[in-house]
């Protein structure tokens, strides 16, 4: 990878961490009868896979949800979400490299159905992470039954907005700072 590569990919790794720790923070809505909340961070986690590939996407939306936590004033969970989004990068990534048969080019893929049920499946996996989650840190495993559709809900709204993101990137002249290698 060329020093100007390099550059770009830290940039735009750093540049990932931020949005998810905005979409995080301050588009949040709490959850009723927990001690949570649902955001918007999800979208950009899906997206930083898209956008950075899988090692860059897994480092962007574990460092950069974990600090949302922090920042945000949940630090208690900071540990949990670091491994919980970390790992939820990480299926997506898998899923998506898969899923990519033709070579992108540096690029962001076009998400197909395949990419799709990736999220799907890394959604689901951060709703079980949560729930254990939320299981331990309250000590009741009912309490933490009423996160599990607040979560898929979150990740249902993150995947479709992280589609059409993704969708509109792939049509802009900025497209060429997307360098990805799977």
């Amino acid at each position: 990878m060329a020093i100007g590569e390099k550059t770009s990919k830290l940039v735009m790794t750093a540049m990932m961490m931020c949005l998810i720790i905005v979409a995080t923070m301050f588009f949040k809505i709490p959850i009723p009868f927990a001690n949570g909340y649902v955001h918007l961070g999800d979208a950009m986690v899906f997206l930083s896979v898209l956008v950075l590939g899988i090692k860059h996407g897994v480092f962007a939306s574990a460092a950069g949800s974990a600090l949302g936590d922090v920042l945000g004033g949940f630090a208690i969970w900071a540990p949990w979400t670091l491994v919980i989004k970390g790992v939820m990068a990480l299926i997506m990534g898998l899923l998506v490299k898969a899923a990519t048969k033709e070579p992108t080019n540096g690029t962001i893929p076009r998400v197909t159905a395949a990419q799709a049920v990736g999220m799907c499946i890394a959604g689901l996996w951060m709703t079980a992470g949560y729930y254990a989650a939320e299981g331990v840190i309250y000590g009741n495993w009912a309490v933490a039954l009423l996160g599990i559709p607040w979560n898929v809900g979150q990740f249902a709204t993150g995947a479709a907005l992280a589609v059409g993101l993704s969708a509109s990137l792939c049509k802009t002249p900025a497209r060429r700072y997307f360098v990805r290698r799977w």
